[in-house]
């Protein structure tokens, strides 16, 4: 059994990059990644702003080698598993037990609405490929297959925390000896089916969205792709460079409240950032940095925040939602935040929360707003928190 799981290699896609150094010069230069909508149409352009990877899926092909009809989730997929096992550079990889574990929310949604319209115009017509990977697995057994992964597959969809979940147990694969590496993260693209969704609930944000801003109006959907490279102490003895960091801690808890709503007093955010402390045997205070969920709808934040003063109340560290630069990427979105919280451990670095003004009354918690460096970050917890009240966070520390 692995004592430890350590973080071998990182990548991501999203609306601020293609890669991890775009993302890092995104943040940087403090530029947000929404806008109207390109990808597809809808009665929403020019209303509804979202946050869309900026290549289509031509260009997203042919940077993968995969063919045009394949659905735009695996091809996002694809590009960040990929760069994280790059960056992981893992010698013997091949000889080694492997797993893929990989979230999502949508599966191939893009591809079967492309086909109900031709169907629903004329019944004879729409191509049946666009439907046959429709189900969220499909996803992961594609891009297990073009990473040669053929040990350990699963998928995990539990809504916005499935990639927070997908990673968390892919260090308990490790831990149990089942395998040695795992790339573990998630996916989604966006979709008509998506955005009407979220919008028939009424919390996307006309403009710009302002995580945990007393005056937040809702959210921004986005899209992307994040996978962090996990493996056992025995791999991370033969690499070639250090590992970034291990993931010390982790728990999933869920409020039962509602099926989309948190609880208005966090139960369940308090309870998992209280099992990942637990877990990691840290203490609130040994906390340098937390990237909230903040999805910047009114119930999500006044839910996140309430926990938080709960459990780091009078001292709090530093925390700031990178959603305000990605948007909500959904099943994607822990995946996606926990590459930026092993990011900020290894280059000291702190988001800042765009467009904050105002604290929420009550609470009085001030996202940093500046783009911080040379920050003393050893302690990193990452929330991701889903519809139903699925509650994860994660804890990444330094070697």
């Amino acid at each position: 059994m692995s004592s430890s799981v350590y973080i071998a290699g990182v990548g991501v896609i999203s609306a601020i990059g293609n890669n991890v150094a775009e993302h890092l010069a995104a943040f940087e230069r403090e530029e947000a990644g929404m806008g109207d909508i390109t990808l597809f149409n809808s009665i929403h352009s020019g209303k509804l702003p979202v946050a869309e990877v900026k290549l289509d899926n031509n260009a997203l092909a042919a940077m993968t080698g995969m063919p045009q009809a394949t659905s735009r989730t695996a091809l996002l997929s694809l590009v960040a598993a990929k760069e994280a096992l790059i960056d992981a550079a893992i010698p013997g990889f091949e000889s080694l037990r492997t797993g893929f574990v990989s979230a999502n929310s949508v599966g191939g949604m893009d591809k079967s609405e492309d086909f109900f319209v031709e169907f629903l115009a004329d019944n004879n017509k729409g191509k049946l490929r666009n439907i046959f990977d429709h189900e969220c697995g499909s996803k992961t057994e594609i891009v297990a297959d073009q990473l040669g992964i053929t040990d350990y597959m699963t998928t995990i969809s539990t809504a916005c925390s499935s990639s927070a979940n997908a990673i968390f147990y892919a260090a308990r694969l490790i831990k149990n000896d089942i395998v040695d590496v795992v790339i573990a993260g998630g996916v989604d693209a966006l979709t008509k089916f998506t955005l009407n969704g979220f919008n028939t609930l009424m919390i996307l944000d006309t403009a710009f969205c302002k995580p945990f801003d007393e005056h937040r109006e809702g959210l921004n959907l986005g899209e992307g792709a994040g996978y962090l490279v996990l493996v056992s102490d025995k791999v991370a003895k033969t690499l070639s460079k250090s590992p970034y960091c291990k993931l010390s801690g982790y728990n999933n808890s869920n409020d039962a409240y509602h099926q989309t709503a948190s609880s208005p007093d966090g139960t369940g955010s308090y309870l998992a950032m209280k099992g990942a402390l637990e877990k990691s045997g840290l203490q609130p205070s040994d906390i340098d940095y937390i990237n909230l969920h903040g999805t910047g709808t009114p119930n999500n934040d006044s839910a996140e925040g309430t926990a938080i003063k709960r459990l780091f109340d009078p001292e709090y560290p530093p925390m700031s939602s990178t959603k305000s630069y990605t948007g909500h990427t959904l099943g994607a979105s822990g995946g996606i935040e926990a590459v930026f919280s092993v990011l900020a451990i290894k280059h000291r670095i702190i988001y800042p929360n765009l467009r904050f003004e105002t604290p929420m009354t009550d609470l009085g918690l001030l996202p940093e707003k500046r783009f911080l460096t040379d920050q003393d970050i050893k302690h990193v917890m990452s929330n991701s928190f889903g519809f139903g009240g699925n509650c994860t966070s994660l804890i990444f520390s330094a070697i």
